[in-house]
């Protein structure tokens, strides 16, 4: 017997078993696959990818998942990841499903998109940052849909802190004065060297997730340019390789953009839709003088998410 008879001689339930329950299911397929991308460019990275189909015949039983990987491994083998590149698989997807009378297909892909960043200040001074992306996509008749979501790591300096911090150095240097008529500039000078540390503005590292749509006729993901927009709103990017002068500039980064998480979120849904039209942005500063965070959102009216 050949394989391929031997094939057609094993039970398919999902073909040949009705549905015990008669209902249609909006998504069913798979998560947590390993899978190795390529980039536009060619750049290698591993991936975990989540595909599905959607299921309307309530008599179906069930889909075939098998199809399905087949489909995302030759993907993966043959192909880089372009908009239209996951338009053809999501197309291929469907397609596959057409005697489950399936109209639409998702997919999504987790990776983390390793960058080389310079220091802020020094020569020659640069390390690697990771950043956690997601790209959504779905197709449904003849609509497809992209959301590409990139999360990023800053420092934030609260406002509030900030401002009594400045009142206590105020009031304390008030005080130590409260006796001269006149104070002179090296002894202003030796005063800020001893005190001037005296209140300092509380930051924390924060995280902010930032969404974008994409249209099926671009050339290719944005990645960069979304990470590069949203750390030039922002200013405050966190660092990886520093020496003492870029430590300093990281606090002169700080300082010149103090920042409650609604000042965060607004800066980055301004930069955001001028850059690229509609977006949705959460971020979260992990506090770091209460026990909980401080979270914020700011969509772009219109906006909706792609369901999963």
């Amino acid at each position: 017997m050949t394989l391929i008879s031997k094939r057609n001689s094993l039970p398919d339930v999902a073909r040949d078993e009705p549905a015990s329950i008669a209902l249609p299911l909006q998504w069913v397929g798979m998560c947590g696959i390993a899978l190795p991308l390529r980039l536009a460019d060619g750049t290698p990275l591993p991936a975990s990818a989540e595909v599905a189909v959607d299921l309307p015949d309530p008599q179906a039983k069930g889909i075939h998942m098998s199809r399905l990987y087949l489909l995302l491994d030759a993907f993966a083998a043959r192909s880089r990841l372009t908009p239209a590149a996951v338009h053809e698989l999501l197309r291929q997807m469907r397609e596959s499903h057409a005697d489950c009378q399936s109209r639409a297909a998702l997919l999504r892909l987790d990776f983390a998109l390793l960058q080389q960043r310079a220091a802020l200040v020094t020569p020659e001074l640069a390390g690697w940052k990771s950043y956690p992306v997601t790209l959504t996509a779905q197709l449904r008749d003849t609509t497809l849909a992209l959301r590409l979501q990139v999360r990023i790591a800053y420092s934030s300096t609260c406002p509030c802190s900030a401002a009594l911090s400045r009142q206590a150095l105020q009031d304390a240097f008030a005080a130590d004065f409260a006796q001269h008529e006149a104070i002179g500039r090296d002894a202003a000078l030796g005063w800020l060297a001893r005190h001037a540390s005296l209140a300092t503005p509380h930051s924390q590292r924060s995280e902010a997730e930032l969404s974008i749509a994409i249209t099926g006729d671009a050339a290719q993901f944005p990645l960069l340019e979304l990470i590069d927009t949203a750390e030039a709103a922002l200013g405050t990017a966190v660092q990886t390789a520093v020496r003492r002068a870029d430590e300093q500039a990281f606090a002169l980064a700080n300082g010149a953009n103090l920042m409650y998480v609604e000042d965060a979120a607004r800066r980055l849904r301004q930069a955001l839709e001028a850059r690229f039209a509609a977006c949705s942005v959460r971020v979260s500063h992990f506090e770091s003088l209460h026990a909980h965070d401080a979270v914020a959102t700011a969509v772009t009216p219109g906006w909706q998410e792609l369901l999963r």
